[in-house]
């Protein structure tokens, strides 16, 4: 196969595609995505069968426990993949909408419609859920989708495929709207991503090593983060109850996610009280402390924190805790090691809440809550790609109206240029 030729032509049949799904009303995008989820229910031993060989093939190479377990599909898990196709279907659909519609002195009206983004690259590693959830968000914001996974998931996303193509036919939708690569050769991403003629943005979803790759070697727009690095801030002005409590939560709720807390701060003026509690708390849930100078002082035993550990996403039961002088130096340590992902502080002062806010540059920032609730359906946008830690062209979790723009409108009667 030659890979060239072969993303080439995938490519002009995503474009071909993508301009047909533009125009399909929101009922027929419905219809499709309602299709898919039964298809998905109907043919789920079909989908075990074809995941048993990826899961033979994952232990023949030795991957581990966790590898494993995310790529594993089950009727529990296909369950949950047409339940997520089906939530997307009852969301709002952001396409056609026309906002800021106004009159201007020449009796024009000027106003934006937001519309798709075109042909979206997916490139993603190990979960074959990912599959459905980024194929039914691409066509309900009117996209067509070029997906890649992981080829360790090759057969369980080539069956999921099948399921999408008789979904999108079934509502009188071109099959090219969703393509899922059928190679495992990694040729095919470095095509993916130097398309621009025929793709208008990569979403990166895996590993920072994965990420890194895509946004040094693309020539198309990524939508991206590279790794979560979050802080919870307790000032001396916090509730100490509701800080425990959300300090706790946004490390422990889960471990490998990237809004989960990798480094606590807090107020020298609290510390002492703040952090023996939190400590008996972690020390029962198994999460190891790492400190400065001063945190090792009120935590007896605990490991130093090194200069790399401020830098590190540990995405594990590891905690990196500094104690500071004040929310000044909690915000200068932020803005030195964090990853611009979530940030929260925790204080009964408005306004030093509202310093915090408008200071700490991140896509999510917080004030007395979890960095847990960085989340698309957490934010109600329902289901996400991804969180965008950019600044252009979406910030935050990624959902419909993040897989679309906006272009200008202008309607007029006849009206001339003086």
């Amino acid at each position: 196969m030659n890979i060239k030729d072969y993303m080439a032509d995938i490519g002009r049949r995503a474009r071909a595609a993508s301009r047909v799904l533009a125009g399909a009303s929101t009922g027929i995008k419905n219809n499709a995505l309602l299709a898919i989820a039964s298809l998905l229910e109907a043919q789920s031993a079909s989908l075990i069968e074809a995941n048993n060989k990826d899961m033979a093939a994952g232990r023949d190479k030795g991957l581990d426990a966790a590898l494993l377990d995310r790529l594993e599909l089950n009727p529990e898990r296909i369950a949950g993949m047409a339940e997520g196709l089906r939530q997307v279907a009852a969301l709002p659909d952001p396409v056609g909408e026309i906002t800021d519609l106004n009159y201007r002195p020449s009796g024009i009206q000027v106003g934006k419609m937001r519309v798709p983004l075109g042909v979206i690259g997916i490139i993603y590693e190990s979960r074959p859920n990912v599959t459905a959830d980024a194929a039914a968000l691409c066509m309900k914001s009117g996209n067509a989708a070029i997906l890649r996974g992981g080829s360790e998931a090759l057969h369980s996303n080539q069956a999921i495929a099948a399921c999408i193509h008789q979904g999108l036919e079934k509502a009188g939708l071109p099959v090219d709207v969703v393509q899922v690569l059928d190679t495992p050769d990694r040729a095919a991403v470095g095509e993916l991503i130097s398309m621009p003629e025929y793709v208008d943005v990569i979403v990166p979803r895996g590993g920072k090593g994965l990420i890194e790759r895509i946004s040094a070697d693309a020539r198309v727009p990524v939508i991206k983060h590279l790794h979560g690095i979050c802080h919870v801030y307790i000032d001396d002005t916090a509730d100490i109850d509701k800080a425990i409590a959300v300090a706790f939560n946004a490390k422990t709720h889960r471990y490998g996610v990237c809004n989960a807390m990798e480094t606590l701060l807090v107020h020298e003026a609290v510390a002492s009280a703040v952090l023996p509690r939190l400590a008996e708390q972690y020390q029962q849930e198994g999460v190891e402390l790492r400190g400065c100078a001063a945190t090792q002082k009120i935590l007896s035993g605990i490991h130093a924190a090194s200069e790399d550990d401020w830098d590190t996403e540990y995405l594990a039961p590891i905690l990196s805790i500094r104690v500071v002088a004040d929310i000044a130096e909690a915000i200068e340590h932020i803005h030195q090691h964090g990853s611009g992902h979530t940030e929260s502080i925790m204080s009964e002062d408005i306004g030093r809440a509202r310093r915090f806010m408008t200071e700490v540059d991140a896509s999510s920032v917080m004030i007395n809550a979890s960095t847990r609730f960085a989340d698309g359906f957490e934010y109600g946008l329902g289901a996400e790609i991804g969180i965008s830690t950019d600044k252009i062209h979406v910030r935050g979790p990624v959902g419909l109206e993040g897989l679309t723009s906006q272009k200008y409108i202008v309607i007029g009667d006849g009206h001339i240029r003086a």
